[in-house]
């Protein structure tokens, strides 16, 4: 899902030049997927490993029950390939290789009783099962093989449309298990480093990147939400205040309106020095935070997007200095009450969060301020509590 500091420059230039925004696609789908009773969502990412393990995930439960924690991001297929077993042959196939959660709907009915929401985290374009299973379906060098990334990963490609079906298959059979919310992620091309090969797409037919991405997410809310689900998506935290498309294909205007929420990895760690007008972002997680959300506050304004659209993804790891805690996580909640919002998830690749439980509130309260939001130098946005 996380992604590298190099991530973060590409696009960089065109920011800088002031590019001008790109229109909204034509479709805009209806708010109604947002369920009354979930609206506010503050959530912690559950892995597979700690999504297998019985005694973890009951740790994660209590926590909940004990906190403003209400909602678990679950990985159900991540870039290793399915993390539950499911009942379709065609899909069976692409099942992973450290196993599978247990009693998966059992623990989902415990989920529900707990008032917990379950989201189903599934990773759609970097999957090195699915390209080693559909071949057919990947990204290509010039010479027609396999493209890979500096890893050696092959990824599957973007504008396939069967590859898109076989995505929106997983997430209806999540839905129909008893996932309240489908969360897509790595919902992006891969970054096109000059020291690797040109990537060449197969389907592309003379379509732009940010577009297909969109036409892929508007066909997966048409679907889900007829099941009554929101329909997520995960994206770079730089998305929120550059104007144009990333090469990676992500942009604001295109991915905002065919989506329920939209989940920006506002990072502080992952922002280079001097990136929205803070000389060491990892050392100012409210300024970050708070410049990131409010540009996509602005600009959900002008779609005409209202409510819980954006709900980020903050930093519960530790990468450079400062080493973070529950300060830094009480700030980074501020900066997203204080930019018009309520909801916000917790990151940490391990799932391990005991580290930052000072940092959570008893109860789930509306923090939320009126939008505009205080600008971070005056009163209201200076240090301190809700």
């Amino acid at each position: 899902m996380k992604y590298g500091l190099l991530a973060l420059f590409v696009g960089s230039t065109a920011f800088a030049q002031g590019a001008a925004t790109p229109p909204a696609p034509a479709v805009t789908p209806s708010s109604s997927a947002l369920l009354p009773d979930t609206q506010i969502v503050r959530g912690l990412y559950v892995n597979r490993f700690a999504a297998q393990s019985t005694k973890r995930i009951h740790q994660l439960i209590d926590i909940a029950d004990r906190s403003e924690i209400n909602a678990l991001i679950i990985d159900i297929k991540d870039e290793f390939g399915l993390n539950y077993a499911p009942t379709d042959p065609a899909v069976q196939r692409n099942a992973g290789r450290s196993g599978t959660i247990p009693h998966l709907k059992e623990l989902l009915d415990t989920l529900r009783a707990h008032k917990i929401l379950a989201v189903a985290r599934i990773v759609v374009f970097k999957d090195s099962v699915t390209a080693r299973v559909h071949p057919e379906w990947t990204i290509r060098k010039a010479d027609g093989s396999p493209w890979h990334d500096k890893k050696g990963m092959t990824w599957v490609n973007p504008y396939h449309h069967e590859l898109w079906e076989y995505n929106i298959h997983v997430a209806e059979d999540a839905v129909k298990i008893g996932f309240g919310e489908v969360q897509f992620d790595y919902i992006r091309f891969p970054e096109p480093y000059k020291s690797l090969p040109p990537q060449v797409f197969p389907d592309q037919n003379g379509q732009n990147k940010e577009q297909a991405l969109a036409d892929f997410l508007s066909l997966a809310h048409s679907r889900l939400s007829k099941l009554g689900v929101r329909t997520t998506a995960d994206i770079f935290g730089l998305v929120t205040s550059v104007p144009n498309a990333l090469e990676v294909g992500q942009q604001w205007e295109h991915l905002a309106p065919v989506t329920d929420v939209l989940l920006p990895m506002t990072y502080p760690s992952h922002y280079p020095p001097g990136s929205l007008n803070v000389a060491h972002p990892n050392a100012e997680p409210y300024a970050i935070i708070h410049a990131a959300i409010v540009s996509a506050h602005e600009r959900d304004i002008k779609l005409g997007l209202t409510g819980e659209r954006v709900r980020p993804w903050l930093q519960a790891f530790t990468l450079g200095k400062p080493a973070y805690g529950p300060e830094e996580i009480l700030e980074q909640k501020r900066a997203v009450y204080d930019a018009g919002y309520d909801g916000w998830v917790l990151w940490n690749p391990g799932s391990k969060y005991e580290p930052f439980l000072s940092a959570l509130e008893k109860t789930r309260m509306s923090h939320k301020k009126p939008f505009p939001a205080p600008a971070a130098g005056t009163a209201a946005g200076k240090k301190g509590r809700y």
